[in-house]
């Protein structure tokens, strides 16, 4: 639509200047024959035409074609000065400065070959002609340069947009693998006790024969699932390329306490606020949850994480707003749900005072997905920011 009419315009323009410049060709001679005015009519048109079709496709070409009929007709000097404006919206600045200078030569070369005309008459044409292709020649060089600055901004756009996707999917690729640390740290914890408990039971003296052979059998495959376990998580506890063993080497050295850190529960959330408290925050915590110790570990170290991250993106975002934080349960076979709200600061949000990817969402998306649970976030009418999660609690 806008190509159209674009299109529309020029043609428009090339036809009112044709037409001026016809109307001063009949004033300079005032009686031409029927014969060549209509000839110059049908020229004039059919240069208006060849700038209508193929402008934009060969500019340059369309402006010498057109300078050339100039010799035959003056209505299609306006086609001839339209085809030179396009010539400065599409091509380089030289194609520009050479068909411009063709184009001013044969405008100066005609005027002194008119002899009706004084030398006065003949010195404020070629200057009004002149101004004229100036003022399109730097109107088109504007809009060159105004549709290249929308280009670039678009592609800045582009690559921002691409940048963010890839931003989020790190932050997507990491949380995940926070995640199955986590899972690995627990799991391991689970499975020695297996295996201490299997083992115990493997070497008691009171126990029948059959019993101790299956309590044998259990540790042996607690011992391998560990040892698989670690083979496994191994590899996203290291990049590749760091210097670090393979993920098949059993004799690589395990900080004492990597596979046995405590994971938090949802009984630790008050010692979070207090933390928070202790930092400078205006905190308040609602705990509606009748009894924190008995949330299953893996529901209460997600809703921990969940605060943490809320608590966290606060103190970034919002420095030095009240912050509430309520988390509510049903019991088990319902929901666990988690709230964190704090007010807006006025005006524009500030620089975050803290480093930041900009994706903790993005990582709280991937928890409550893996839970099957229902993550919102975002303004609300009244000022605030509110964060809310719902995460099944199995029976």
């Amino acid at each position: 639509m806008r190509q159209g009419v674009r299109d529309a315009c020029v043609t428009a323009s090339a036809v009112g200047v044709g037409l001026l410049t016809l109307e001063g060709a009949r004033q300079t001679y005032p009686d031409p024959a029927r014969a060549h005015l209509i000839r110059d009519l049908l020229i004039g048109l059919v240069a208006c035409l060849v700038l209508l079709l193929f402008r934009r496709r060969r500019p340059v070409r369309v402006a010498l074609v057109l300078t050339a009929t100039g010799l035959f007709a003056s209505s299609s000097w306006g086609a001839t000065a339209m085809a030179v404006f396009t010539v400065a919206v599409h091509c380089s600045w030289r194609a520009t400065a050479a068909v411009t200078a063709l184009n001013v030569s044969y405008i100066v070369l005609t005027f002194t070959q008119v002899d009706e005309l004084t030398r006065r008459e003949r010195l404020e044409s070629v200057l009004v002609f002149l101004l004229g292709y100036a003022v399109l020649v730097i109107g088109g060089l504007l809009v060159r340069s105004r549709r290249q600055l929308i280009e670039s901004l678009r592609e800045r756009a582009r690559q921002a947009e691409e940048e963010q996707r890839l931003r989020v999917e790190e932050a997507r690729h990491l949380e995940r693998e926070r995640i199955a640390r986590e899972m690995h740290d627990v799991l391991a914890h689970r499975i020695s006790l297996l295996a201490v408990h299997a083992g115990a039971l493997e070497f008691h003296a009171d126990a029948p024969a059959d019993q101790r052979e299956a309590a044998g059998i259990i540790r042996r495959g607690a011992y391998e699932a560990m040892e698989d376990l670690r083979e496994v998580i191994g590899m996203l506890r290291t990049d590749p390329g760091d210097g670090a063993p393979e993920p098949g080497a059993r004799d690589a050295p395990v900080p004492d306490g990597e596979d046995e850190r405590p994971q938090p529960a949802l009984s630790d959330l008050p010692a979070l606020i207090e933390e928070s408290q202790r930092a400078g925050a205006h905190v308040t915590f609602d705990d509606r949850v009748p009894d924190p110790a008995g949330v299953p570990s893996r529901i209460g170290r997600h809703a921990y994480r969940i605060v943490q991250e809320a608590l966290t993106n606060a103190r970034k975002h919002a420095p030095g707003a009240h912050v509430s934080v309520t988390v509510e349960s049903t019991g088990p076979g319902g929901t666990l749900a988690i709230e964190v709200a704090n007010r807006l600061p006025p005006g524009p949000p500030p620089a975050p005072a803290l480093p930041g990817a900009g994706a903790g969402l993005v990582g709280l998306r991937e928890r409550v997905d893996m839970l099957g649970g229902a993550l919102e976030h975002g303004h609300t009418q009244d000022g605030h920011f509110r964060l809310y999660a719902k995460l099944p609690w199995p029976s």
